[in-house]
């Protein structure tokens, strides 16, 4: 394993999918970007519109809905999943973004186009099995990261390599997270308005038991780069760091200047890491 620093440079639980006859009646919808309010999609709220954030407007207005079949035990359910697909599909391993708790593929604005113009086919949805078909990159950040792992670990054919940000995988808590009380964690969870309070809500849920309890890193067969953000208030380098150490084949880098989330942060950075990650030079 190995670590090193990174300049700044300039500039919910997966499940197979599967497309059948009981999804045709969707295919109509699947191209429903045109008809909404000012280029965006009709199924996105009218208050999309209101987004002042030029990365966030654009990527926006690519955002597509497709026709996804669940594969439960003893049934099956068809839904609209909503995604970013790539501008240019290759036949490389295609680079796939999840996001945080209580977030959209939004939060990938600045950096997805980055990595487009790295030559990466990136999407930002799971239809993997659907419309991907190949071994693919997988992105994780923050909770995504648990995710990230859980599928890698249920689904290994469908994972070539991953890539960790600010994982928040261990229930422990730090800092002042920590020392919150119950009431006030869940109060704020309830109102989704503080992204620490969400975030401790999720660990007492687990009951101070570790992520790692239920998910052996050694099952971690995939190449892993995990990525930290060096000034991180929610997960601390300690936990990172860890992280690091647990998973048996797994690289380091820590963005400076840089908090809970790099990929919105510092999206040079991290496009520039994925990128060399994608092309083993990392």
């Amino acid at each position: 394993m190995s670590f090193n620093w990174v300049c700044s440079v300039p500039s919910q639980t997966f499940m197979s999918v599967i497309i059948s006859n009981k999804c045709k009646s969707f295919k109509g919808l699947m191209n429903n970007g045109i008809g909404g309010c000012n280029g965006f999609p009709s199924f996105l709220p009218k208050e999309a519109s209101l987004i002042k954030d030029p990365y966030a407007r654009a990527l926006a207005r690519r955002i597509q809905r497709l026709p996804v079949q669940l594969e439960f035990e003893d049934s099956r359910s068809c839904i609209m999943s909503s995604c970013v697909k790539p501008l240019k599909e290759n036949e490389a391993n295609p680079v796939v973004l999840l996001h945080c708790f209580d977030s959209s593929c939004l939060e990938w604005r600045c950096a997805l186009p980055l990595l487009e113009n790295a030559g990466l086919e990136t999407w930002a949805i799971d239809i993997w099995n659907t419309y991907i078909k190949r071994p693919m990159i997988l992105v994780g950040p923050s909770l995504g990261a648990s995710v990230a792992i859980d599928f890698a670990l249920h689904y290994p054919e469908a994972v070539k390599k991953l890539v960790l940000i600010n994982a928040s995988v261990y229930a422990e808590g730090n800092g002042i997270l920590s020392k919150l009380p119950n009431t006030i964690a869940y109060a704020g969870a309830s109102l989704l308005k503080c992204l620490p309070l969400r975030l401790y809500a999720n660990m007492i849920a687990f009951s101070n038991i570790s992520l790692s309890t239920t998910l052996d890193w050694t099952n971690v067969k995939q190449k892993t780069l995990v990525i930290c953000g060096e000034q991180d208030q929610i997960i601390s380098y300690k936990e990172t760091l860890r992280l690091h150490c647990e998973l048996p084949n797994s690289n380091m880098r820590l963005i400076p200047e840089s908090g809970h989330l790099p990929h919105v942060e510092k999206p040079a950075s991290v496009a520039e890491l994925i990128r060399e990650f994608v092309q083993g030079d990392i």
